[in-house]
């Protein structure tokens, strides 16, 4: 698949004008078939899916104690992977379409570089430019230790956004407070919850930032997460339909899309916005509102 992708992106990229997305669509509405089939549905899959960012509306009820956050606002955003597939201008219009939803707080969920560590010095500013009444946090994911987890640190900072590895904080809302925490990566074992819950006020509900979804499986037994926030998995990039994804990673196998239920904590995986293989299908990427009722 990635093999026929890469030969169908050289010849897009050729001496012949690449197909416009509306002659595209149009082709696809005229029913073309045979051989086209498969090249138009690569075409779809590797060049407008990809680009084709939503916005994805959730609604998510916290216990009686978080009653005072009816109406709080999260824009949760994740997995960049800029370069070299993934382009600063699809980054960018994101941030454009997160603000518009005028967010109480921003969560962004790691994996901010692919190919280079250093594409953090283009990515932190565009994201600088996210705005929230309570702030912009983000933690860290395993790409970004695998490239380089003190470049990405110090682009994050340099950019002036609130980096959380293994800590909280608490923010005030109205009179009330609610608890807002952010681990290390999962994958590379640099998460430490007691750590990240050390100043946790007791009764608050609490909002965790944790890049890898399954993770929710050894921290509920406690008790203490009231909603956890996660990437990684991108979904899959490619779904089937009553199939799902064959595509998935290790940690994000389980939860992989969605909102899901896990004893007393909700848990939402989005599926991201960036590709690590260029290609998406019945997946796009994706800017999460959640609002807490």
């Amino acid at each position: 698949m990635v093999a026929f992708l890469s030969m169908l992106e050289a010849h897009l990229d050729g001496g012949s004008s690449p197909l416009s997305r509306r002659k595209l669509l149009r082709m696809l509405g005229y029913g073309a078939i045979g051989s086209s089939v498969p090249l138009l549905g690569c075409i779809y899959a590797s060049r407008i899916e990809t680009e084709w960012v939503q916005v994805q509306r959730v609604q998510i009820p916290l216990r009686m104690a978080g009653a005072h956050l009816e109406g709080f606002k999260i824009a949760l955003l994740s997995d960049f992977h800029l370069y070299p597939t993934t382009r600063i201008e699809l980054i960018e219009r994101a941030v454009e379409m997160a603000n518009q939803l005028k967010p109480d707080l921003v969560a962004l969920g790691g994996d901010y570089v692919q190919g280079s560590v250093d594409a953090i010095f283009d990515l932190a500013p565009a994201l600088a430019r996210l705005d929230a009444t309570y702030g912009v946090f983000c933690i860290l994911g395993n790409h970004d230790h695998w490239k380089g987890d003190e470049v990405v640190e110090q682009g994050l900072r340099e950019s002036g956004l609130h980096l959380l590895r293994n800590e909280g904080l608490t923010l005030s809302v109205g009179r009330k407070t609610v608890y807002l925490a952010g681990l290390d990566d999962g994958w590379m074992g640099r998460q430490d919850l007691e750590r990240g819950l050390e100043k946790q006020p007791p009764g608050v509900p609490t909002i965790l930032l944790m890049h890898e979804p399954d993770f929710v499986d050894s921290f509920v037994g406690q008790g203490r997460i009231d909603l956890q926030l996660s990437g990684h998995s991108h979904g899959g990039q490619v779904r089937f339909p009553f199939i799902g994804s064959p595509f998935l990673p290790p940690y994000g196998r389980k939860y992989d899309k969605g909102l899901y239920r896990v004893a007393n904590t909700w848990l939402y995986t989005t599926v991201g916005l960036g590709v690590t293989a260029p290609v998406r299908f019945n997946c796009p990427p994706e800017v999460t509102e959640i609002t807490l009722v």
